[in-house]
């Protein structure tokens, strides 16, 4: 046979300068990119049959040379390093490509069919591995009846269902049932990472694993409303790095390790005012904001949990129609005095004036501003140290339920306290988004006016907001976010979308905490 200088026989050689001739063209500005788009689509699929060949070509080729050891006169150990030192590819695609190499080599009809251009490579893969566990006898002629079905217009669901039933029928007549040969000792998962830290996974999951994985991502990658807009993949991404935030923060699933439980006693703030001697206390309280001394001492209680690290927390609910009785007295006494401008600040730096006309004057747009600043006014007037639902509880109960009230609005912080990050839990009971329902497990405690636009860290500007509504709406899709003194929240769109967890106010937005 007639070699080249290079040890390639000359029919070789001029076949493989023809292919390199033959794609530079195609490669060149005569070539596919002078074509309209309506040609390309006959030039995809003859690549994807000129592929398909390549790929054959290459597969016999590195099995004559895998055979005769080639590697060893250029003193590599496999052809996977001669493979990624000599074609400059990367260990991994080495590697790929050697297994393709054998998995033709004990398919030859699948590699007969590839070889000619009558399926694809993927198709030749799969195919290769669904008869991978059959016996060499049985399994030539399972690959060419898959060959010939693929052949004759079936897809690729209705070739597997060919093979999955050559795969049971053969189980069945050989008592295969136990075969320990199962796919266990293939299994795998790899982890690239790039140079920019983004990463590829590829891998052999079980059948128990790939359930499993299945379940994480049907439970965890559905759409999260109606401003969802990723597609499956991206959810199932999304779903994946929940899953292992979750097992992150649950410190990796460990038992107690004799740690104390923890306790968190809630009492409703008008659970307290029913109490005996609560009326008294109340005025005794309201003497002492208006400059009087009083001191009352309240009653021991039992703790009720032994042994535990016991927190007391005071909930409450605004009660919206005490806020209009509110109005209706500011009202009266603007309608005596002719006019009133009410000024109003609050912890979270909200300020502003309203001035109020005589009663009945309001617009539905000024009385809901109103309503709000009122209703947070109160809100600071029963909370915080001195506030009327820690005078209560330290006063009305014993140990430990009246201890120091812990601080629940400190300013600027690095990150956000354990004791805040409970506080908005127990107010959200899950992801505060409108008519999102993820589980506080599920969520961050997120700021709603960002700590660079001067939001401090506190209860009221805290949300809990699960993965997908804190990192991809709010931080890259620019969604922000108001929480409303009565516990209720709106979302604010980037192209004017509204959406909220009640029934719309009477103007686009009350004055709040918005996200940044």
């Amino acid at each position: 046979m007639c070699t080249n200088g290079d040890g390639v026989a000359g029919g070789v050689a001029e076949a493989l300068r023809n292919i390199s001739t033959a794609l530079d063209h195609l490669n060149g500005p005569a070539g596919v990119a002078a074509l309209e788009a309506a040609g390309q689509g006959d030039v995809l699929a003859a690549l994807a049959q000129v592929t398909a060949k390549l790929t054959a070509a290459r597969a016999a080729a590195l099995s004559r040379f895998d055979a005769g050891r080639g590697h060893d006169a250029d003193g590599y150990g496999s052809s996977a390093s001669w493979l990624a030192a000599t074609n400059r590819v990367t260990r991994k695609a080495a590697a790929a490509d050697v297994r393709r190499m054998h998995q033709l080599r004990w398919h030859p009809r699948i590699a007969q069919a590839l070889a000619a251009g009558e399926i694809s490579e993927s198709w030749a893969a799969e195919m290769a591995e669904w008869t991978r566990k059959l016996p060499a006898e049985l399994r030539e002629g399972v690959d060419k009846l898959l060959v010939d079905t693929a052949a004759a217009g079936a897809n690729l669901e209705d070739l597997a269902f060919v093979a999955r039933t050559a795969y049971e029928r053969w189980r069945q007549q050989s008592g295969a049932d136990n075969d320990p040969d199962d796919g266990f000792d293939d299994r795998y998962l790899k982890l690239g990472t790039t140079i920019d830290n983004a990463g590829r996974v590829n891998g052999n999951l079980t059948p128990e694993c790939t359930t499993a994985l299945q379940a994480v991502l049907d439970a965890l990658g559905k759409k999260a409303g109606p401003e969802d807009h990723r597609t499956e993949p991206q959810r199932f991404h999304d779903a994946l790095q929940l899953a292992c935030e979750l097992l992150i923060r649950a410190q990796m699933v460990p038992d107690r390790a004799g740690a104390d439980t923890r306790v968190d006693v809630v009492i409703a703030l008008s659970q307290l005012r029913d109490m005996p001697g609560a009326p008294a206390m109340e005025n005794a309280w309201l003497a002492a904001m208006a400059g009087q001394h009083a001191h009352l001492a309240g009653a021991g209680a039992q703790a009720a949990a032994c042994d535990a690290i016991t927190t007391p927390v005071v909930t409450g609910s605004p009660d919206l129609a005490v806020v209009d009785q509110m109005i209706a007295i500011v009202l009266a006494y603007a309608g005596a005095a002719g006019h009133a401008v009410m000024r109003y600040d609050t912890n979270e730096g909200d300020a502003g004036e309203f001035e109020v006309p005589s009663a009945g004057a309001l617009s539905p747009q000024a009385r809901q501003a109103l309503r709000y600043a009122i209703a947070r006014l109160a809100i600071d007037l029963v909370s915080g140290p001195t506030g009327l639902a820690a005078f209560l509880r330290q006063g009305l109960l014993g140990e430990p339920f009246n201890s120091k009230p812990v601080i629940l609005d400190i300013g600027y912080s690095d990150q956000i306290p354990g004791v805040i990050r409970r506080a908005v839990q127990l107010r959200a009971r899950h992801c505060e988004w409108p008519g999102c329902r993820s589980a506080l497990a599920h969520c961050d405690i997120h700021h709603l006016r960002h700590k660079s636009d001067g939001g401090p860290t506190s209860v009221a500007n805290c949300a809990a907001l699960c993965q997908f509504h804190h990192d991809i709406c709010i931080h890259r899709w620019n969604w922000r976010l108001t929480l409303h003194p009565d516990g209720t929240t709106t979302a604010y769109g980037p192209e004017g979308q509204v959406i909220h967890s009640h029934g719309p106010p009477g103007s686009t937005g009350p004055p709040g905490n918005q996200a940044a």
